[in-house]
């Protein structure tokens, strides 16, 4: 399985601003990781409304956590940013032409695996995700790196 682009980065977003505890440019954030601002803006859009982040437009703006680290679960996000319906063609009854659906095990196989996978992620929260801020401020080259806090 691969997450998508846009849940990968929304998790970078999460964990970027978990790590600096402090509002921060969608620029900044882009910089940071070295991927497109464009899409880190409709990403940081989406998050907006999940109530995950809050943003202040114009000069000094920015973005900032919503709610503390430990309140937001990383399987809940991931089921929001994941359109998990089309995992497979099978799952979508209105888009399926697989001639065997309904009598081979693949969708039932899959169904488990996507649910062990889900509920494995429900066992984190984003906070779970930067248990080193300051190793993860130095990896990402932040200001107050150098500075390592619980």
């Amino acid at each position: 399985m691969r997450l998508s682009l846009h849940t990968d980065y929304a998790l970078r977003v999460l964990m970027f601003l978990a790590a600096e505890e402090r509002q921060a440019s969608v620029d900044e954030i882009a910089r940071a990781y070295g991927v497109s601002h464009n899409h880190l803006v409709k990403v940081a859009r989406r998050l907006g409304e999940l109530g995950l982040v809050e943003a202040r437009r114009g000069r000094g703006g920015g973005i900032s956590l919503a709610q503390d680290p430990g309140a937001i679960n990383v399987g809940a996000l991931v089921r929001e940013m994941e359109s998990l319906g089309g995992f497979v063609e099978c799952f979508d009854a209105g888009a399926n032409g697989c001639p065997v659906a309904g009598v081979c095990g693949l969708q039932g196989a899959l169904t488990l695996a996507l649910g062990d996978f889900l509920k494995r992620l429900d066992s984190y929260v984003l906070a779970d995700l930067v248990p080193r801020k300051g190793a993860f401020r130095r990896r990402l080259a932040l200001p107050n790196a150098l500075v390592e806090q619980p």
